[in-house]
């Protein structure tokens, strides 16, 4: 199958990196130093597991020079540059292409498929700590690497997602055709919404939440917060989001911090609203009582 990434971040860059290895056809979006690094240099991978190495030749381009028909798109952007790749997939794209958003952002397949009618749009979510180090080189932060998808509302999803499955494996990326994609996305979500919420409210990376503390006490606040509100939306996860979030959060490298934190850090849009503010406004939905979510929401000038 033919593959493409729209974003080359931490995760795009990441994905296409791993699957360029594996000699599967994948192209990765990217844009100004870093792809004119990716094309001169190809993409330096600096990892945990896998020691450092760098991946040439990378198919790379912008948006506008991208003239394929993918099978497969992953959607790897900020949640604020999501309605950007709109147009771009639909003119790119054939009746069959899968499109896979693996956002930070809980239900975004759900509200990408409103826009792309005529397209299978999965839910996706990805378990990765990876930032772009310098133009051309990401880093790893962590050996866990995984992807899981699937089709809203429908415990088995259609063959194509498990040969992209199969794919992902023989690239080394854990993949996990989900049975219930709603609980498993919201299940990432409970780690990374808590997690970008104490890393901004606190000023801190992982290596302070992996502590007893303070932090690490507001971290689990904050997952039961979200676990509250997922039994209101119906919602039941199958393992204890605490006790499975805190491995995950122990096995990060003590400098590892969130991509939300580090737009913040430097000024830049971040995905603060739906990270933080859209979980007060469902608490509010839903009459769940989000006093540690209020309060941080509070400190970056959402009104309580």
């Amino acid at each position: 199958m033919k593959y493409l990434v729209i974003g080359a971040g931490g995760t795009g860059g990441s994905i296409g990196a791993f699957m360029t290895v594996a000699d599967k056809d994948i192209t990765v979006i990217a844009r100004g130093k870093h792809l004119e690094a990716i094309q001169n240099n190809g993409l330096r991978m600096e990892t945990t597991s896998k020691g450092n190495y760098t991946v040439y030749p990378v198919k790379a381009c912008e948006m506008k020079h991208y003239n394929e028909q993918p099978d497969v798109i992953f959607v790897c952007v900020k949640g604020y540059s999501l309605e950007d790749t709109i147009p771009f997939i639909k003119r790119v794209a054939h009746k069959n292409t899968v499109v896979i958003p693996v956002l930070n952002i809980y239900g975004t397949g759900g509200r990408m498929q409103k826009l792309l009618p005529d397209l299978l749009v999965t839910d996706g979510c990805i378990y990765i700590a990876a930032e772009i180090k310098e133009p051309g080189t990401i880093l790893q932060k962590g050996d866990i690497f995984r992807i899981v998808y699937g089709e809203r509302n429908k415990p088995e999803g259609q063959p194509v997602l498990y040969g992209i499955a199969s794919d992902l494996k023989d690239s080394g990326i854990t993949s996990v055709v989900s049975d219930d994609i709603g609980r498993d996305a919201l299940q990432k979500f409970a780690y990374v919404s808590p997690m970008a919420a104490c890393g901004a409210y606190y000023d801190i990376d992982a290596g302070a939440a992996q502590q007893k503390g303070k932090v690490r006490e507001t971290f689990v606040a904050l997952m039961r917060e979200i676990e509250a509100l997922a039994q209101a939306l119906g919602i039941h996860f199958d393992v204890d989001i605490v006790e499975t979030n805190l491995y995950i959060l122990d096995t990060l490298e003590p400098t590892a911090s969130t991509s939300m934190q580090r737009d913040l850090q430097q000024g830049k849009n971040s995905e603060m609203d739906g990270l933080i503010f859209e979980v007060v406004r469902l608490g509010r939905e839903y009459g769940v009582k989000m006093p540690t979510y209020e309060m941080i929401a509070e400190k970056f000038g959402f009104k309580v």
